[in-house]
């Protein structure tokens, strides 16, 4: 059982970063009966981030929770079809407490992007909303061991946190991205993207993130997918042509296409983990710099460019600029329309923001990070 919860207490608040994230390739396979689709990807948590701000107030007398959205974006829902909401809502039925809570999202990533800010969110308000509930009184630090086990002290008078399984039970039923946010750093996704497997990770790599003025949705993407899926199988048939016969860059990725990027995702594993360093910076010409053509060799590229770019082509052309500024590896991050591009070292990052930027795009120059560097800066209250 749990222990007894300490009601009435005033109001605490924790600040947590919540990190944005990209897929370094990205496989759909054909529609599940649940309308889902399977998915193969590799996640890469990167730098750019939302700050999350969690108050608590508990009340034993209270009927139920009442949970309040704040944020200064338009674009982002303040009712319970938010993913942060409906994750506070979860952990406090979980926990068995009741009162009122505050979650303050100061927006800095895009909205509907393709970094899976709403599901960061949502996970950063999981944390948040733990480590506020397991404090007796405002503390200056504010960091806490990816466990987020209370401390003896924070014990007493105080809740137990979700064990991770619960944790993971509950990001799982609120989306298929939130798993990943519990994990960090290089991360396999199968099943519909809710499976996740920590891999070793890509080193600390240099790279520059594109945000066009434009939202993409994600479920329109998936629906544009099955309608090309349907289209290709109905001209196969048409022409009585066996699959084989058909090229490959014109086939849409089903098994093989997955099978190739769990075979690469345990050969970039593999090859990772031979490194002496995993959290040195990339730099050029060095064997983690390699792996960047590497990616391009292996055949890794997201499916939804195919469905993506035909409905916005200036999505295609910042692809394009990107690789001219210098990119060894560039790609869609989810369903878009963010995109990035990695360098071989920090300088050359840097360039190629001011590059782009001159062209009028809205670019960045930031770095992946590393599984450890998450934990450790995820948990800090920051700006």
């Amino acid at each position: 059982m749990r222990s007894e919860i300490a009601y009435n207490l005033p109001a605490m608040t924790v600040a947590v970063r919540s990190f944005a994230k990209i897929n370094l390739g990205l496989y759909i396979g054909a529609a599940r009966a649940d309308g889902y689709h399977n998915l193969r990807t590799v996640y890469q948590t990167i730098a750019l981030h939302d700050i999350i701000r969690v108050s608590v107030e508990r009340n034993s007398k209270a009927r139920g929770s009442t949970i309040e959205i704040l944020c200064d974006d338009p674009r982002a829902p303040r009712d319970s079809s938010n993913t942060c909401y409906r994750v506070a809502d979860r952990v406090m039925q979980a926990l068995g407490v009741r009162g009122r809570i505050t979650i303050e999202i100061e927006k800095k990533l895009p909205v509907q992007g393709g970094l899976g800010a709403a599901s960061s969110n949502a996970v950063a308000t999981m944390l948040a909303l733990e480590k506020a509930l397991t404090m007796r009184a405002p503390e200056k630090d504010l960091r806490q061991p990816p466990t987020l086990k209370p401390s003896a002290g924070e014990r007493s008078g105080t809740i137990k946190s979700l064990s991770g399984a619960e944790r993971l039970r509950i990001a799982a039923e609120v989306g298929s991205d939130l798993p990943l946010f519990l994990v960090g750093g290089t991360v396999l996704g199968v099943g519909h993207g809710e499976e996740v497997y920590p891999l070793p990770d890509f080193p600390a790599t240099a790279m520059v993130v594109v945000t066009p003025d434009v939202g993409i949705s994600t479920p329109n993407a998936f629906a544009d997918w099955d309608e090309l899926a349907q289209r290709e199988t109905d001209e196969l048939r048409s022409v009585g042509q066996p699959r084989a016969a058909v090229p490959a860059q014109v086939r849409l990725t089903h098994s093989e296409g997955s099978d190739r990027l769990v075979e690469v995702g345990c050969a970039l594993s593999a090859w990772l983990s031979g490194l002496p360093d995993a959290g040195a910076p990339v730099r050029a010409g060095s064997r983690a710099g390699s792996l960047l053509s590497d990616l391009v060799r292996a055949g890794i590229g997201n499916d939804f460019e195919r469905v993506v770019f035909s409905q916005f082509p200036e999505l295609r052309d910042i692809k394009r600029a990107l690789e001219c500024a210098g990119s060894r590896y560039a790609s869609l991050s989810g369903s878009g329309s963010t995109l990035y591009g990695l360098f071989g070292s920090p300088a050359e990052a840097a360039k190629a923001a001011a590059r782009l930027r001159k062209q009028g795009l809205k670019a960045v120059a930031t770095r992946t990070l590393t599984r450890r560097e998450y934990w450790k800066k995820s948990l800090v209250a920051g700006r």
